[in-house]
């Protein structure tokens, strides 16, 4: 962008953020498996910033023996042959600094891809395949329906203090060139 330009974006207040411009919703706390449950998606500043969404993919396990898909996330009907899942729930394990999502935006012409690591290592319940399906939900509804993954962590390795909160979030977003 411009030193002219300027960007509107809003910026969730109920989640934590990561520097990739990630943010992430803590949904539970399973206080007898010692776990937590964690919404992850994609912060307007990505579209702010880089452009238009045109391409969302998420990860995949490496042993897609684990792969389930859930009963009741709803299957495409458009073709009878051909039904795909919505919403997927696996068991893959991703460890931190390994590739979580894969998003291609375009500005002025100009294509952009960007591979966001996990934030955090975790095992991955739920994909969101409607973004892989239709990425203009990422550009309409970050916030919303446009979430991306919901993994669980072990709550030992979840500290809230290594995230940003909306203030300190924005803080770092002023600090950007």
């Amino acid at each position: 962008m411009a030193d002219s330009d300027y960007a509107e974006f809003s910026i969730a207040h109920d989640r934590l953020y990561t520097l990739d411009h990630l943010w992430m919703q803590v949904l539970d706390e399973d206080k007898d498996e010692g776990t937590t449950s964690i919404k992850i998606g994609l912060s307007e500043f990505l579209m702010a910033e880089f452009g238009e969404v045109i391409q969302v993919v998420l990860a995949r396990p490496r042993d897609d023996s684990d792969f389930e898909i859930d009963a009741d996330s709803g299957l495409s009907e458009d073709d009878e042959e051909e039904k795909s899942p919505k919403s997927q729930t696996m068991g893959g394990q991703v460890d931190t600094d390994e590739l979580l999502i894969t998003v291609t935006t375009r500005y002025d012409g100009e294509f952009d891809r960007m591979l966001i690591n996990a934030p955090i290592s975790c095992t991955i319940m739920e994909l969101n395949g409607h973004v892989e399906d239709n990425p203009d939900l990422v550009n309409e509804d970050a916030y919303g329906d446009a979430w991306c993954i919901i993994v669980k962590t072990f709550t030992d390795d979840f500290d809230e203090d290594q995230f940003m909160d909306k203030d300190e979030y924005l803080a770092m977003l002023n600090e950007l060139p």
